[in-house]
């Protein structure tokens, strides 16, 4: 099984904030610091990992091509990781990634930059389950109960949780069905929150869940770095017991 992996990495870190950037020096999280590295070095380590990985194309804004692209190069010099151009939003950073990855290649995965504590495991699962069924997302199960509300203030349901999941990432497609989905989106000016809700406008496409861990996190606001420090000191610890 052959996958590609696309990493949009073009956001501007609007959630965190003015105190992320004068603590960090950036706002931007996926160029934030862990052990030294930054956050989006992280998660490229962890498909490179996959024997499935055959390239990881990086969606960058344009400024950020040049120094990305010789970090990564340093880090990963005989890897395939390379960057291309994104846009404006993620769906648009996505597709225009998605145009430079060959057609031979017959599983795309996305993934968000900012979640650089997906376990190999998990990567495997949902890559053999997109292989078999044409599509399949890593998702948790939802612990709180979940209101249905008008105007954020008053309550008109609630929820079934056994019927719920929270998305994570990755999404993992059949290479001809992603494409089918971008080119449906872009033609009826949908906006999507997420590369399956761009899927399942498809009539003849069913998508899997594969259950992840609460351990995938994305790093989108200050408190998640302190979470993601204390992940990664456990993962160095476990690493040195072995």
């Amino acid at each position: 099984m052959k996958v590609a992996v696309i990493l949009p990495a073009a956001g501007l870190g609007t959630r965190m904030g003015r105190g992320a950037a004068e603590k960090t020096g950036t706002s931007r999280k996926q160029f934030m610091l862990l052990e030294g590295s930054p956050i989006l070095v992280h998660t490229v380590r962890k498909f490179l990992a996959s024997d499935h990985v055959t390239e990881i194309v990086v969606a960058l804004r344009p400024d950020d091509l040049e120094w990305v692209e010789q970090v990564l190069h340093r880090e990963f010099p005989a890897k395939r990781v390379r960057v291309v151009p994104g846009g404006n939003s993620r769906q648009e950073s996505v597709e225009n990634a998605l145009s430079t990855i060959s057609p031979e290649i017959p599983v795309v995965a996305v993934h968000d930059a900012v979640r650089p504590f997906i376990d190999l495991e998990t990567i495997t699962k949902v890559f053999q389950e997109a292989a078999e069924t044409g599509a399949a997302i890593v998702g948790v199960p939802v612990v709180d109960t979940v209101k249905q509300v008008t105007g954020k203030v008053k309550i008109r349901g609630t929820l079934q949780r056994d019927k719920l999941v929270l998305a994570q990432t990755p999404q993992v497609f059949r290479h001809d069905l992603l494409v089918r989905a971008f080119q449906s989106a872009r033609r009826d000016g949908f906006i999507g929150t997420d590369e399956a809700s761009l899927v399942e406008r498809l009539d003849d496409v069913e998508i899997s869940v594969v259950l992840g861990r609460d351990r995938n996190i994305k790093i989108t606001k200050p408190a998640d770095m302190d979470l993601a420090n204390l992940f990664l000191r456990e993962d160095v610890a476990k690493e040195a017991s072995l």
